[in-house]
C-alpha cells in the first residue's frame, strides 16, 4: 500500500519543508487539495524540496480551467520534479461551478470523460509530436505551433485519476483514467459491492487491468497513542459520517448496512438547521463502518481488515510530535498492507 500525506497550502514556505519532513519519514507521496488555496503551487515548492515521493492534487477542480491551462499546468510539474507528478481531477458540484466559478455545469460525466482525454492529446502532442485534433461535444483542440509547444520530456506522462463517487462516473474513471479517489464516506462493503463493479465494468470496455489501476481514498483513519486519543479521532470522524450522511447523494452508502433510516434522519435534521446535533446520531458502530480505528500498535492490523485488498493509497495525517522512529516504523508496517495495484503505466 502506498501511504500519502497532505501539505499545507496555505504557507508556501511550509509545504517544502513538509514534504522535505514526509520524504525523510518514509512517506510515498504529498497531495494537495483545491479548497481555499491553488493546490498547484506548493506541490512546485514540494518537488523542488525533494527527490522522490509522488506529487499529487487531490484534488484540482477541472471545469474552471481549460484543459490547455490544465495540461500545461501537469506537463510543467512533471517535467519540472523528474515526472513525479499525479494529476488527480474532480468536478466539484453544480452549484459551486455556476455560483463560486461562473462555470457551465453541462454533462458532467462526459464532460470529464472529455476533459482527460483532450489534455492526453495535447500530452501526445507536446512529447510525440502528434497533430493536434481533439474534436469533442464540450471541447475542441485543433491548434499548436512550434512556438506554444514545450520541448519533449522523455519522462512518463502524468497519471488522470479522477474522484468519483456515482455509477456513471466510477465506470468512466474504470474506462478512462488511470485511477479513481473515492471519497471519505465509503464503507468497505460499499465499495465492494458498489465502487468496483463500477470501476470493472469501465475497464473491462477499454480491456485493462486492475493492478494499473489505482483506487485511493474510500474510508478514514482514527488513530493515537492510546485509546483516549483514539476516542477523540473517533469522534472527528463521527462528526463527518454525520455531515456527509445528512446529504442524500450518499443515501446510497448508509442503504448498503440497511441504515437508510439514519440517512433520512441525518437529513431531516439538516433541512432543520440542526447541524449540531447530527454527530450524536451516530454510533460507534456506524462510525467504524467507516474508519479504520485503533493505537499506532492496532493500526497496521486495522488498516488490514478495513481497506486491504481494495483501497491501493491511502492518506495518513499523524501528529507532528509522534516520535519520528515511530513514525517510521508506522508507514513501513501499513506499507506491508496487500494490494491489487502495482504501479501506473502511463505513456513516455
Amino acid at each position: 500500500m502506498r501511504i500519502v500525506c497532505q501539505l499545507p497550502t496555505d504557507n508556501w514556505n511550509r509545504a517544502g519543508t513538509r514534504a522535505k519532513w514526509a520524504e525523510g519519514i518514509g512517506y510515498d507521496g504529498v497531495t494537495t487539495s483545491e479548497l481555499a488555496h491553488d493546490p498547484f503551487m506548493p506541490l512546485a515548492i514540494a518537488g523542488h524540496s525533494t527527490d522522490r515521493v509522488a506529487l499529487g492534487t487531490s484534488i484540482a477542480v477541472a471545469f474552471p480551467r481549460s484543459p490547455m491551462i490544465a495540461a500545461n499546468m501537469g506537463w510543467d510539474l512533471n517535467a519540472q520534479t523528474g515526472g513525479r507528478f499525479e494529476f488527480g481531477l474532480g468536478t466539484q458540484v453544480k452549484g459551486h461551478n455556476e455560483r463560486r466559478f461562473s462555470t457551465l455545469w453541462v454533462a458532467p460525466v462526459a464532460r470529464m470523460r472529455e476533459y482527460m482525454q483532450a489534455i492526453r492529446a495535447i500530452w501526445n502532442a507536446w512529447e510525440h509530436g502528434e497533430k493536434l485534433n481533439f474534436e469533442g461535444e464540450h471541447y475542441s483542440f485543433t491548434l499548436m505551433t512550434p512556438e506554444f509547444s514545450p520541448p519533449k520530456s522523455g519522462l512518463r506522462l502524468p497519471p488522470l485519476t479522477v474522484a468519483a463517487v456515482g455509477p456513471d462516473m466510477l465506470r468512466m474513471a474504470g474506462r478512462i483514467a488511470d485511477g479513481a479517489r473515492l471519497h471519505g464516506f465509503c464503507t468497505r462493503k460499499y465499495i465492494e459491492n458498489v465502487c468496483m463493479p463500477k470501476v470493472e465494468e469501465g475497464m473491462a470496455r477499454s480491456g485493462r487491468d486492475r493492478t494499473s489501476f489505482e483506487i485511493s481514498g474510500g474510508g478514514f483513519v482514527a488513530t493515537g497513542a492510546d485509546e483516549q486519543a483514539v476516542a477523540e479521532k473517533l469522534d472527528w470522524v463521527r462528526y463527518r459520517v454525520g455531515f456527509y450522511g445528512s446529504t442524500r447523494t450518499y443515501l446510497p452508502v448508509f442503504e448498503q448496512h440497511g441504515l437508510e433510516e439514519l440517512g433520512l434522519k441525518l437529513h431531516k435534521m439538516s433541512k432543520e438547521g440542526k447541524w449540531s446535533e447530527l454527530a450524536e446520531q451516530v454510533s460507534d458502530d456506524v462510525v467504524r463502518l467507516f474508519a479504520a480505528v485503533g493505537t499506532y500498535d492496532e493500526l497496521p492490523a486495522a488498516v488490514a481488515e478495513r481497506f486491504g485488498g481494495v483501497v491501493d493509497t491511502l492518506r495518513l495525517d499523524l501528529p507532528d510530535d509522534i516520535d519520528p522512529d515511530l513514525h517510521k516504523d508506522l508507514i513501513g508496517r501499513l506499507r506491508a498492507t496487500p494490494v491489487a495495484f502495482d504501479g501506473f503505466k502511463t505513456a513516455t
